[in-house]
């Protein structure tokens, strides 16, 4: 018979994949900004809390795959859905912006790598 501690921690490793599995920046938009909103109040020690690491992880997972794509479209001699700078910034205010942007019904549908691609095409198109 299985005790309900050794029943936590099957129930535990049972979702482990699941997280696993799970890239970097496919957290969706509405649960970026549920937990964005928990630790808001914190204003910039936000970023110092384990949940502000994770979200800022997610971010930058999702910055990086970006750029990952963009140049392998440029190697490629493909055109790339935005031309970015080389380098560039995005503050906290800009990014939680552009999610707040989709509408509610969307923001479940859209992850944080699709979110940060959309945003990068809004702001560097490319030349036409």
């Amino acid at each position: 018979m299985i005790n309900a501690k050794h029943a936590r921690l099957f129930s535990g490793l049972l979702a482990i994949p699941v997280l696993c599995a799970m890239a970097p920046g496919d957290m969706s938009v509405a649960a970026f900004l549920a937990r964005a909103a928990s630790i808001e109040r914190l204003g910039p020690l936000a970023l110092a809390t384990p949940q502000g690491h994770q979200l800022k992880g997610e971010v930058v997972a999702a910055g990086k795959r970006y750029k990952a794509r963009i140049d392998a479209e440029r190697r490629a001699g493909r055109r790339t859905t935005s031309c970015p700078p080389e380098s560039g910034s995005l503050t906290p205010d800009q990014w939680l912006s552009h999610l707040r942007s989709y509408p509610v019904s969307a923001q479940r549908k859209v992850s944080i790598y699709s979110a940060f691609d959309a945003l990068m095409k809004k702001r560097y198109p490319c030349p036409t």
